[in-house]
């Protein structure tokens, strides 16, 4: 076991823990924000599926406007309209333009899109008061995603804009890591849970709660183990029981080096592999890290902003890591 590391040093020796093999499952989009990819998801169709227009506008050949501006507009004739959802039953040829709606599939011959407002109607012909490119206004087909490429990668954090795009494919679930389940145990003699009469000389409970909603940032779910008194024989037992039940362990209280500090005491009654004990930074120092059964148990300090800080600082890279996450963060500073 090493003492006294540096941040850097505490997370490598953490991050040196084999990483778990999460199990997938299948969720909802509605309900995938913020869950981890667990697959590459390949585009079965093309995003757009096929070229469109951009605007509430005019489609035409971008030839036709090369000279076009407010004191001298192209005038074309208007061949017909195409609204979202239609497909153009025919093409345009020089001189003319076509109504197209946001959305609709662009005519044939047509290579640019100009908006409403660049132009004015008038019976069958349309003037258009600014000179268009090839592409203005065109949404190619494929131009976010080609057929048969690359929608999501395994590892991604899936965001809104991820989850609309695995929809735009045809989607309806993603397949995800299951999210890491971690255990909170709070050490102490002196803590009382919430909601409970207060007893002379206790104090409340709030290491769980505070750091469950860290967790829950991380992609984390954790859980309230309880409270359990300074005796490292309980603890060991408590770390123990819910072992099994979860990916990694976080102790709060007792890793300092106090006559009631019972953190290193329960890892050796445990078996555990002591990896280091104790940062040279503060606040947060008083932490004891350890490995058993290939999972992480976690010593944090009693107090609730030391304990947040040391599991942010140093043991998040891991955490993100076993959400399956592709970046997870170096090991720095």
């Amino acid at each position: 076991m090493e003492i006294s590391v540096g941040p850097a040093r505490a997370r490598e020796l953490i991050l040196g823990i084999p990483p778990l093999v999460m199990e997938h499952e299948f969720v909802p989009l509605e309900r995938a924000y913020g869950r981890v990819l667990a697959r590459d998801v390949t585009a079965g169709i093309p995003i757009p599926p096929f070229d469109r227009s951009m605007y509430d506008g005019y489609a035409l050949m971008s030839a036709d406007t090369l000279e076009a501006s407010a004191d001298n507009p192209a005038t074309l004739r208007v061949a017909g309209e195409i609204p979202a959802g239609s497909v153009p039953q025919t093409g345009i040829t020089r001189g003319q333009a076509m109504k197209i709606l946001t959305g609709a599939p662009m005519p044939g011959g047509a290579d640019a899109a100009v908006k409403y407002e660049a132009t004015r109607g008038s019976g069958g012909t349309v003037s258009v008061f600014a000179s268009a490119r090839a592409g203005d206004g065109v949404a190619y087909a494929g131009s976010r995603v080609w057929r048969g490429g690359a929608a999501a990668r395994a590892g991604d954090v899936i965001s809104p804009e991820t989850a609309g795009l695995l929809a735009s494919i045809g989607l309806t679930t993603a397949e995800v890591f299951r999210r890491p389940v971690a255990a909170i145990i709070n050490t102490g003699s002196e803590l009382s849970q919430p909601g409970q009469p207060l007893p002379p000389a206790k104090i409340y409970s709030s290491g769980a709660v505070t750091l469950i909603g860290r967790l829950g940032e991380l992609g984390v779910d954790g859980y309230n183990a309880g409270i359990v008194r300074d005796d490292p024989g309980e603890i060991a037992s408590a770390i123990m029981e819910h072992l099994p039940r979860c990916d990694v362990v976080i102790t709060t209280g007792g890793a300092s080096s106090g006559d009631y500090d019972f953190a290193r005491c329960a890892a050796r009654r445990l078996g555990a592999n002591a990896l280091f004990w104790k940062l040279d930074v503060m606040p947060g120092g008083a932490m004891l890290a350890s490995e058993y059964g290939g999972k992480l148990v976690l010593a944090l300090s009693g107090s609730p902003g030391a304990a947040v800080l040391g599991l942010t600082r140093i043991a998040a890279p891991f955490l993100l890591r076993l959400t399956g996450r592709a970046e997870y963060g170096g090991v720095d500073g």
